[in-house]
């Protein structure tokens, strides 16, 4: 059964193309029926579990930038950096959380720095993935990290993904994961110390 979907279409009714079924529409973000000629439902669709969704985008400030209310259906999450830089030298780093808050202890992983092909610095933190292992707080970092979820029944995430501090030659690289004690629902954004604030540029997550 072919059926081309209008994205500009709100709600209403699409029949096949071969009339053998018929999808009902509706952008409202409840679930939607597949019911075939006979009039049995076949299949369903979900437009809230199927889309991109944009978060909104901050101005980083303070000494930490949170996302918070991220659905609990959400497997993978964009963490985007344009122009950010801090106030001083501790490195940044994002932690993930679920209702009982941000879990700051327990995460795998480490963070390398790439400069012409070559690895000059690698290391490790348990207190949250860290994507800048060197350089000054005064770079402004762009780039993207991917969160994931590995395995739903024990909240499991994992890190990757790479940023670039503007005018430098090197390249931050970052690989990790983390089980969480319930459904993640929050994302923060912060530096390994705590204190440091940010000073400059946007950060947004898109998650789905």
């Amino acid at each position: 059964m072919a059926v081309t979907l209008n994205a500009s279409t709100t709600t209403g009714l699409v029949q096949s193309a071969d009339t053998s079924g018929i999808i009902e529409l509706q952008s409202n973000g409840t679930t939607k029926t597949t019911v075939s000629s006979s009039g049995l439902a076949i299949g369903q669709y979900n437009p809230s579990t199927s889309l991109v969704t944009s978060g909104t985008a901050v101005s980083a400030s303070s000494t930490s930038v949170d996302f918070t209310s991220i659905p609990s259906w959400v497997k993978r999450i964009t963490v985007m950096f344009d122009g950010v830089s801090t106030s001083s030298t501790s490195f940044e780093i994002i932690q993930i959380g679920d209702s009982g808050g941000i879990e700051t202890t327990g995460y795998a992983g480490a963070c390398a720095i790439v400069s012409n092909g070559n690895s000059t610095g690698v290391t490790q933190l348990s207190s949250g993935f860290m994507f800048q292992n060197g350089g000054s707080g005064s770079y402004l970092i762009s780039g993207s990290i991917v969160l994931t979820s590995l395995n739903a029944s024990t909240n499991t995430w994992t890190a990757s993904g790479s940023v670039a501090p503007a005018g430098s030659l090197n390249v931050h690289t970052v690989g990790g994961s983390k089980s969480l004690s319930a459904t993640l629902d929050r994302v923060r954004i912060t530096t390994v110390n705590g204190t440091d604030t940010f000073d400059a540029g946007t950060i947004n997550i898109l998650y789905e």
